[in-house]
């Protein structure tokens, strides 16, 4: 495991799956590694998210909200959570929220988030950005739990839709994407192809290529973001199936 990129998407290359990082953490267990560390902190930047929004919505203000998040980010980089990884069924969510409940629980005071940390480094998170997304949020009666879903599932498409953008830029698609972009969710018939034929200069039928060429891309850079995230490739349908029911408050 030891040779392997953590920060590798995943691959099928011969019906082996390449490593993923949330597979490099739970491979490392409590020992931990270079690689483990790594990967689990790139995993903890990029969906911190959804635990201050769940932190919030338990009714903390929010400079608490920061101050919990941060703590909890302290302990578990230290590796003192990592124990129970096996008892969430090999997914990253289902982990990150069962630990913070168990920081909530036994370890929120005041005083001991005052000495958190033990010599690791905070991460650098935007909080002013997670405040304003926060309040942003329809107030609607959502559990926390529910809460952190849609957070979640809001944070992975996110991702998927920056990394189909930075593609077609790359490729020099950029007005491509830009023009088409709003058709990735279209229903089927609901696509004005002919418009956006006149606008790109392009035959609508060539336009419909390009449209169904960004939803396969964009599915399949869906799944390869939630595989990042589980322990198992093969859950990848049933968390895609969850973080569509996330998104309709299901």
């Amino acid at each position: 495991m030891s040779d392997q990129n953590p920060t590798s998407r995943p691959a099928a290359t011969g019906g082996i799956f390449v490593t993923t990082h949330w597979t490099v953490v739970l491979a490392a267990g409590r020992v931990g590694s270079p690689q483990a560390d790594v990967a689990l902190e790139e995993l903890c930047r990029t969906y911190w998210y959804p635990l201050y929004a769940y932190v919030r919505r338990h009714g903390h203000s929010r400079e608490d909200a920061e101050d919990l998040t941060q703590g909890f980010f302290a302990r578990l980089l230290e590796k003192n959570y990592l124990e129970g990884i096996s008892s969430d069924g090999g997914r990253f969510r289902s982990f990150l929220l069962v630990a913070l409940k168990r920081f909530l629980a036994n370890e929120w005071d005041r005083a001991n988030r005052q000495k958190r940390g033990g010599g690791v480094s905070p991460l650098s998170l935007d909080w002013q950005d997670a405040e304003n997304r926060y309040q942003i949020t329809p107030a609607d009666d959502l559990s926390p739990d529910k809460l952190f879903d849609r957070a979640w599932a809001m944070v992975v498409l996110e991702r998927v839709i920056t990394r189909l953008r930075d593609e077609h830029h790359r490729e020099g698609k950029g007005d491509l994407y830009e023009q088409l972009k709003p058709f990735l969710m279209a229903g089927k018939g609901e696509v004005p192809y002919a418009k956006a034929a006149a606008d790109l200069n392009m035959s609508e039928g060539a336009v419909r290529v390009s449209v169904h060429r960004m939803r396969k891309r964009y599915r399949e850079l869906l799944r390869e973001e939630i595989t990042q995230t589980l322990a198992n490739p093969a859950q990848a349908e049933e968390e895609m199936q969850a973080l569509f029911s996330a998104l309709a408050g299901a």
